[in-house]
């Protein structure tokens, strides 16, 4: 959990540590649920029906999401 700070004030933030944690763990189920709340924390707000995401999830999301692919994969 490189670079998780507990005072931070993103919600995504706190969920990607919850979601690190939850692969560490090797709980698919709940990482799944962690990783919707994370996509949803993102997106919110980010432009109506029509918005199109533009920008690159930072490194951390990309190495959760491979983790929790990879143990889908199992």
């Amino acid at each position: 959990m490189q670079g998780y700070e507990k005072d931070h004030h993103r919600l995504s933030d706190r969920i990607l540590f919850a979601l690190e944690l939850a692969l560490e763990q090797q709980d698919l189920k709940l990482a799944e649920s962690l990783n919707n709340a994370l996509e949803l924390s993102i997106t919110r707000n980010a432009g109506g029906e029509r918005f199109s995401e533009r920008r690159e999830y930072p490194k951390e999301i990309e190495v959760a999401m491979n983790k929790l692919r990879a143990i889908k994969g199992k």
